[in-house]
């Protein structure tokens, strides 16, 4: 079990070393240096390419068979798995460009293996199928069949545009980094170069050389400043020049205009991630279109392990409580699966010219198109460059309707592509600098119309579609909910076979219904449990295990020979997944109409299923019945997706028929409980009383809540203790409402201290001082000893008005975090009053906190030496408070 920050405050304090405080909310510090293991991913791989490129060079006989297979899992080990795993951890520590990059480079480095494997175990792609989709039909301009290694061309050079980005936006951080992301850049230029000429392999590897030597410089360096939290070697101590430069910051901005968006320093933003899925899949998908690749294999590879990229872009905005961009780059990556799948499809396996009347017949493509308006709608409270990027995603969808003939749709998928790869590598750009700098520097644009205003419209559409003046209530959806009715809605739609006797259909459906349908579910089961629903994962995993079942019968039933008359197991397995339907109906009567009405339509497709293995089916119910669920998932999908986003009811999905009795008791403790409104003054009194009084009081602070008491009762500090179960040995802080009260009192403190306060004042940052009878005179007497240690005290200047306006009525507070002792900080005052309202006097309700971790708790003992240390990095970030430390400590006085 690690320490805690006051296990630690007197021995680690003094030796000047960083500790980690506890490990809820995932603290930033607990990760060390992810960048170390990233770098070294990135040595290992260039290295073994440049060994690969210098050896053709010097024997000229390229790397075949089970050279290329070895090479291709080595790669994928290290530079992808390896290097996946740094960008996690780089995301949990709060770092924007880390994350981003490792991530990045971990999917090209895994596009890049895979290919090397495919060289190696198969023949060129040219003598797989003879007959392409393309070439047979005449529906692109004619081209040479190319090697499956040039194929490689289209992600290759998506990735240069990207590298660039990255080195670009690293020369911001440090001026380490930029040597290697540049190098990437460049080696990938060659790399592309060599498939075409011998010669640019020589340049490739010397490049590859370079990214060693800067990765392993840099990595030690890292290594070295994790390890001491003191030796820092050149390189990371500053950057090539200051990210401030690119621009003032915008105040034209949504997120100062009116957007309500709670800063998250839990993870990192995932946004350029998600963008960076965007520009290489529709960059490979130009490609393709344009003619240059003949056979979608390689391309398709490249795509889904890039969709996979994006993937966790939407996981990391699932744990920001993020419900935009986890549908947003969820929806997406289904959009690029989906359709380089059926493209892998059409060009390696289909061997009939017949093709084109066969898709005319498939409609799931009109569901993408009518999620992407739905979401290019609820996007127009966000800046116009959101809107424009939503926007070229619905000419994407209309790009890729099949009912639009061949020739016609690949041009103008191309184009679309095109323009939206350029739109992609802005928005990237873009957000990945506006994050590193916390402000926004990069135009976006500004908002078409507030936040405020477009939910003002939304209820006064609900109240005309319903007669009901009635303020919206607490939504019954959650954040994956969106995506659950995308997924079922898109596999529903895709099903519809208008006929029982087109192999080519069937089979082009088989990406349109299992990857959706089934595997895409199975991510959403995934990000449900992340949070422990009353559902879990249990309806969207039944769902996966039914459209499975469906797939490998309906679709590829002729493909594995499966017979009417060897279908028996389908037949059992069809009656069973009616009784387990009957299950989740029952839950579904607890959540709302919307999902009841899901649950009963799926019964009736589940019947349908059951038919056709017992060669009854009438087709024309079938069809109805899918239509329906599709159409039940487009309103879910919306409603989800907007009652979420404002955390109201605002597009209605009926009442639960049921709703979950609560116990007396529960009702009566939180009647013991004063909850008061923040914003009401006399709530403001209300609290302040109950602190006077010597009560126990939930409050509101600038990061997350916190339990407070006034420094006037030492009994009142002491229940603390026993509300919390917090073990007596971990001090309390004390908490005052602006740093002039502190200069009352004249505390012995260094012009360094002062100055250093003054810069992190008010703030979610907590210094600890020397502990001395200064603090009787601040207001503390009677509490003195119940307040920090013996030799130091914690002291917190919040940057909110409430707590100000709170400790200015009461004087000093002594606060901890409002948690039982162990678990998770409160960021909701709901949060409060279910677990600790039994046991408190009052509670200040405010909403939301701020952060959702607390303050970063700064060790200011040995500042005079010229020693700061981070016992406990919080909502603001270590490497701030430490550039604010040194550029303080280097200022002449």
């Amino acid at each position: 079990k690690l320490p805690s920050a006051a296990q630690v405050h007197r021995p680690a304090l003094r030796t000047g070393l960083k500790v980690v405080a506890r490990m809820e909310g995932f603290a930033a510090v607990f990760y060390s240096e992810p960048a170390v293991l990233g770098l070294l991913a990135n040595v290992i791989s260039a290295f073994l390419v440049a060994l690969q490129n210098f050896s053709y060079f010097h024997t000229k006989i390229r790397a075949e068979g089970i050279d290329n297979v070895l090479a291709g899992i080595h790669l994928i080990l290290i530079g992808g798995l390896t290097q996946l795993v740094a960008g996690f951890l780089s995301f949990r520590k709060y770092d924007h460009l880390g994350g981003t990059a490792f991530i990045a480079f971990s999917a090209l480095w895994s596009s890049y293996g895979a290919t090397r494997i495919i060289l190696g175990a198969y023949s060129p792609l040219s003598n797989i199928t003879q007959v392409s989709y393309n070439a047979s039909d005449d529906f692109l301009p004619a081209a040479s069949p190319l090697p499956l290694n040039e194929s490689a061309v289209a992600g290759l050079v998506a990735y240069i545009f990207i590298a660039f980005i990255l080195s670009f936006c690293s020369a911001t951080v440090n001026y380490i980094m930029p040597f290697v992301f540049g190098a990437i850049t460049l080696t990938l230029v060659f790399e592309a170069v060599g498939l075409f000429g011998q010669w640019a392999l020589v340049v490739s590897g010397t490049l590859e050389l370079i990214i060693v030597l800067c990765g392993l410089y840099g990595g030690a360096a890292l290594l070295l400043k994790g390890i001491t939290q003191r030796y820092v070697l050149p390189g990371f101590g500053n950057a090539l020049f200051n990210v401030l430069l690119l621009g003032s910051a915008n105040r034209t901005s949504s997120k100062s205009i009116g957007e309500e968006k709670k800063k998250n320093t839990k993870y990192a933003e995932p946004i350029s991630l998600g963008n960076i899925g965007d520009t290489v899949s529709a960059f490979i998908f130009a490609f393709y279109c344009f003619g240059y690749m003949k056979v979608f294999y390689v391309g398709a590879i490249w795509v889904t392990i890039n969709c996979l990229s994006q993937l966790f872009a939407s996981y990391y905005s699932y744990l920001r409580d993020d419900v935009y961009y986890t549908t947003k780059f969820g929806l997406h990556s289904l959009y690029w699966l989906v359709n380089s799948w059926e493209n892998f499809v059409l060009t390696v396996f289909i061997q009939s010219e017949n093709v084109q009347q066969s898709r005319m017949g498939m409609i799931g493509s009109w569901f993408f198109l009518v999620i992407a308006i739905i979401f290019c709608l609820m996007s127009i409270n966000r800046d116009i460059l959101e809107i424009v990027h939503n926007a070229f995603f619905v000419l994407l969808t209309i790009s890729t309707i099949h009912q639009i003939p061949a020739r016609g749709s690949y041009i103008f998928l191309g184009v679309a592509c095109c323009i939206y790869t350029v739109t992609s590598l802005y928005i990237t750009f873009a957000s990945l600098i506006n994050s590193i700098a916390e402000k926004i520097l990069i135009p976006v644009g500004g908002q078409l119309i507030s936040s405020a205003k477009f939910q003002t419209v939304l209820v006064k559409f609900k109240t005309f579609t319903i007669r009901s003046k009635k303020d919206p209530d607490s939504p019954t959806c959650q954040l994956p909910d969106a995506l659950f009715y995308i997924c079922n809605g898109l596999a529903s739609l895709s099903a519809i076979q208008g006929t029982l006797s087109d192999p080519i259909r069937a089979h082009l459906s088989i990406p349109w219904v299992l990857i959706p349908g089934a595997l895409f579910q199975l991510y959403v089961s995934r990000i449900v449990v992340q949070k422990g629903r009353r559902f879990g994962s249990v309806m969207p995993f039944c769902y996966a295990a039914i459209w499975a079942t469906w797939t490998w019968r309906r679709f590829a039933g002729y493909l594995l020979n499966i017979s009417p008359d060897s279908d028996g197991g389908f037949t059992v397995g069809a009656v069973a997944f009616l009784v387990v339907n009957l299950f989740l109906m029952g839950l579904a009567t607890y959540a709302n109409v919307v999902l009841l009405s899901l649950t009963l339509v799926m019964e009736v497709v589940i019947v349908c299923f059951l038919l056709f293995t017992i060669e009854h089916l009438p087709l024309p119910l079938e069809i109805v019945m899918l239509a329906i669920l599709a159409t039940i998932c487009v309103y879910g999908a919306a409603a989800s997706l907007v009652n979420c986003i404002f955390k109201k009811d605002l597009l209605p999905m009926g009442p639960p028929l049921f709703r979950e009795v609560k116990t007396e008791n529960k009702k009566q403790t939180s009647e013991l409980c004063i909850c008061t409104d923040s914003h009401r003054t006399s709530g403001l009194r209300t609290i302040a009383q109950l602190l006077d009084a010597g009560g126990v009081c939930g409050i509101p602070t600038d990061t997350v809540y916190a339990l407070a008491a006034s420094c006037k009762h030492p009994e009142a500090i002491e229940k603390i203790y026993t509300i919390k179960e917090r073990p007596l040995e971990k001090p309390i802080c004390i908490c005052i409402s602006n740093l002039d009260q502190l200069r009352a009192v004249e505390p012995p403190f260094s012009r360094l201290l002062w100055e250093f306060m003054e810069n992190v004042y008010p703030g979610g940052v907590s210094c600890i001082v020397k502990k001395e009878e200064w603090l009787k005179k601040l207001g503390v007497g009677p509490a003195y000893d119940r307040v920090g240690t013996k030799d130091s005290i914690m002291i917190r200047v919040p940057d909110h008005t409430v707590t100000v306006h709170l400790t200015d009525m009461t004087g000093p507070l002594a606060i901890t975090s409002a948690n039982p002792s162990g678990e998770s900080d409160s960021t909701h005052h709901d949060m409060v009053t279910s677990r600790l309202s039994h046991k408190l006097e009052g509670v200040l309700c405010d909403g939301d906190s701020n952060e959702i971790v607390g303050s970063t708790v700064v060790n200011c003992l040995r500042i005079n030496e010229g020693v700061l240390s981070i016992v406990r990095e919080g909502c603001v970030p270590a490497t701030k408070v430490m550039h604010i430390f040194e550029k303080l400590k280097n200022t002449p006085e």
